[in-house]
């Protein structure tokens, strides 16, 4: 038999919250319909429970100690998860959540932007996105139905995993970084290169691609891909990149390829697209994986 958790009775823990959040025991006792001695009093055998006190009474008032402000900060994370979950069982009955995990550059600068127009077409799936940088294993996780992760995947039985097309990484600038008269190879060889530390395509591969010596400085290098492009498009130097990544700033013009057409590019498959073989048919899995692999402009295998 499982022990319980130790945790306190929910009804003081709510009491606690709203106590907290409201800085009085008088509009806590308004808001859960209860007396303001009954608030006081789940309050005092919280307090209690912890063996320390969590508000400081005054007079007509109420402030948090240390302790109750550290305890307010973690539990109001808690209470908003507990809200999500509740407004997602009460959704109608036709209505799906699909609960997608993304790395996080890709959902900020190119799955993010485009998503309302898959909740525009399918308005009875909630997206429920998470980010990460790592990889997910969906038969442990079953509270995720697809994951779109950064790299390739091993190959585990009960697993679909699907390239999201190849993506094409070339030298992206701003176009202030351009100088009248100079080429692209001359620029590539004075501009300062901003290194991706997690991209596998690298500056060294680049320049061995392109028959070019690669400049012997130092370099700045970002964990994200997002924070190069945001580099880059800021004016620090060339950022080796993904240009579906850097869709909107490339439509904008705030970043050019340095020597379209003149340098080799590096065509790559850069995300995996992830989710349990016998949910493929499952309409909210199949109805955004079809969407997915349309807007990418690629093809499953």
């Amino acid at each position: 038999m499982k022990n319980m958790r130790n945790i306190p009775h929910f009804t003081l823990l709510r009491a606690f919250e709203s106590a907290a959040r409201l800085k009085s025991f008088t509009l806590a006792a308004e808001e859960l319909h209860l007396t303001q001695s009954a608030i006081s009093h789940q309050v005092r055998k919280l307090e209690d429970y912890f063996g320390c006190a969590l508000f400081i009474r005054r007079n007509r008032r109420v402030e948090l100690t240390l302790e109750g402000q550290r305890f307010l900060e973690s539990l109001s994370r808690i209470f908003d998860v507990i809200e999500a979950a509740c407004a997602e069982v009460s959704l109608a009955p036709k209505a799906q959540v699909l609960a997608l995990y993304c790395a996080p550059s890709l959902a900020v600068k190119w799955l993010g932007p485009k998503l309302p127009e898959f909740m525009k077409a399918h308005p009875d799936i909630t997206i429920r996105l998470t980010t990460g940088s790592g990889q997910v294993d969906l038969l442990r996780m079953r509270e995720l139905d697809m994951s779109i992760c950064y790299g390739t995947i091993t190959d585990c039985s009960g697993i679909v995993n699907e390239p999201l097309g190849t993506e094409r990484n070339v030298p992206l600038c701003s176009p202030s970084l351009l100088e009248p008269g100079v080429d692209a190879v001359a620029l590539i060889k004075k501009l300062l290169l901003i290194d991706s530390q997690l991209n596998n395509v690298n500056w060294a591969s680049w320049f061995t691609l392109n028959n070019l010596r690669l400049p012997a400085r130092p370099r700045p290098s970002f964990d994200r891909a997002a924070m190069s492009l945001s580099a880059a498009t800021d004016g620090m130097g060339v950022a080796l990149e993904s240009t579906r990544l850097a869709e909107r700033e490339l439509a904008r013009g705030d970043l050019i390829e340095l020597g379209k057409g003149v340098f080799k590019e590096m065509n790559v498959v850069t995300h995996t697209v992830s989710w349990r073989a016998d949910e493929s048919q499952v309409p909210k899995i199949r109805l955004f994986r079809e969407w997915l692999y349309q807007v990418a402009d690629a093809q499953p295998a």
